[in-house]
């Protein structure tokens, strides 16, 4: 393998994605949070400097042409199952988590049976817009982590009625309750709306590559 700064970017993105479920065993919330959120982050720009680099500097290799769709797609479905576990939006996530889940297993299985015609199933346009809306939705997911845990924190030891007497208002919010709450629900509802375009884009491309392979999938005579 070649240790090319492109290469190294891709490794670590890889390394990164275990790190994501490890820091919600491990770490309290919403540290685990916050920092699933920063290296989410970071990763998710690595995949792309990674690439226009590799480009640049005439640096494409085997292992990282191999690597770069792994690492993705690492993030990505280790990424979903954490949320799974930990986020409590529960059922709404839960649904798009598992057809993108489904997909990603279904086209790794064609890919694989195909062997050395798996060329035909090539990425796409539209496969590279699905796994960066992916990637901005499990972000703003973890976003939404944060805000929900500081709203909890903030809210400790009062009752319902005084939470809603300062989300209304009427009550002086010396702990920025209110600002806890507003970003919870925008981070949540901009996290699952985005989740389920993802999941739709994640369909319709499963759907393009099934179709593209149909053709080797043919019984012959």
């Amino acid at each position: 393998m070649r240790w090319t700064l492109p290469n190294i970017l891709t490794l670590a993105r890889l390394f990164a994605a275990p790190a994501v479920a490890l820091l919600f065993a491990l770490a309290s919330r919403p540290f685990a949070d916050w920092a699933a959120l920063t290296l989410f982050l970071t990763a998710a720009a690595t995949d792309w400097i990674d690439g226009r680099l590799a480009r640049r500097w005439g640096q494409i290799t085997r292992i990282g042409t191999m690597l770069d769709p792994i690492a993705d797609k690492a993030m990505v479905v280790i990424a979903l199952l954490v949320l799974a576990a930990a986020s409590s939006l529960g059922p709404w996530l839960i649904v798009p988590a598992a057809l993108i889940l489904f997909r990603e297993v279904f086209v790794s299985g064609l890919r694989e049976y195909l062997g050395d015609t798996g060329g035909t199933l090539r990425v796409t346009a539209l496969a590279k817009w699905k796994t960066t809306v992916q990637m901005l939705a499990i972000a703003v997911l973890f976003a939404h982590g944060v805000f929900e845990h500081y709203f909890a924190i903030g809210a400790w030891g009062m009752d319902a009625q005084l939470v809603d007497e300062i989300l209304q208002g009427t009550t002086e919010d010396l702990g920025h309750l209110h600002l806890s709450y507003r970003g919870m629900l925008g981070a949540g509802w901009a996290g699952l709306g985005l989740i389920w375009i993802a999941a739709l884009l994640t369909l319709v491309t499963g759907w393009d590559y099934f179709r593209k392979a149909l053709p080797h999938l043919k019984e012959t005579a």
